[in-house]
């Protein structure tokens, strides 16, 4: 049986989604959790991989097993033995023509940023921050350019394992509401620190740093050491994927109702 998950989870305290020797990625703990409820080991397939810090709303997992529970015990049952940090949202039998991964048609993000005099303390990690005003309109137009189907190589980590740079961003929203700016994003799929590389270059144009034309100049150029400074991880959300009605996959998780 194939059997889909959908996990929410602040990222501060792991090295990223991917399993590594050390054990302190969200991997390691969620499929220790299904392999201690199960009986039995279980290795699982993810949507998109997470960076240190950053957080998912509905990360989306797949595995297959033997093991036969009912939806609400793999996630009541499973979340027992998860951190308080890590807790699996909801659980689908989507069949097995299902792939976390491969049957995505879109992935969202959402960065959340502070824009204050003093740096964030209760919300600190959950957050980005600036000190200098940013002006919305700059970002908007600077943003438009980034739409549609392009050579994103220019905001490509040198450690991306990508096959091709060339992705499709659909949209970029940029919203604020009092001291907080929202930047969601969907795209096809995402490079290694896309969204960072593309934050940092948007926060430079919101700022009065760089111009709108610079980003077209970037972006054409195809070459990361133009781009401005990678953002940091803080306020980095993973919305999710989505994919064809058919696999009756949740788009929406409780988590994502936190966000202003």
């Amino acid at each position: 049986m194939r059997v889909a998950l959908g996990v929410s989870y602040r990222g501060q305290a792991y090295h990223g989604w991917q399993s590594q020797v050390d054990r302190q990625t969200v991997q390691d703990v969620l499929e220790a959790a299904l392999s201690e409820f199960a009986a039995q080991p279980i290795r699982t397939l993810c949507a998109g991989r997470t960076d240190t810090g950053v957080h998912g709303l509905n990360q989306v997992v797949h595995f297959d097993t033997e093991v036969a529970r009912e939806a609400a015990s793999w996630v009541r049952g499973t979340n027992r033995y998860l951190p308080a940090d890590v807790a699996i949202q909801w659980c689908e039998f989507p069949g097995d023509d299902f792939h976390a991964r491969f049957s995505a048609q879109g992935r969202r993000y959402v960065f959340l940023v502070l824009e204050s005099a003093v740096r964030p303390a209760i919300e600190a990690g959950g957050v980005g921050w600036v000190f200098r005003a940013l002006d919305g309109d700059a970002m908007r137009a600077a943003a438009s350019l980034l739409l549609g189907e392009h050579d994103f190589s220019a905001f490509r980590a040198v450690q991306c394992q990508a096959k091709s740079p060339v992705k499709t961003i659909r949209a970029i929203e940029i919203s604020r509401r009092g001291a907080y700016w929202r930047f969601d994003f969907d795209a096809s799929a995402f490079l290694h620190h896309m969204v960072r590389n593309i934050m940092g270059c948007l926060i430079a144009v919101g700022n009065g740093t760089q111009s709108r034309e610079w980003l077209a100049e970037v972006l054409a150029g195809r070459d990361r050491k133009r781009a401005a400074p990678t953002f940091p991880a803080d306020g980095l959300y993973f919305k999710g994927p989505y994919y064809e009605p058919q696999f009756q996959i949740p788009e929406h998780t409780a988590a994502m109702d936190w966000l202003p």
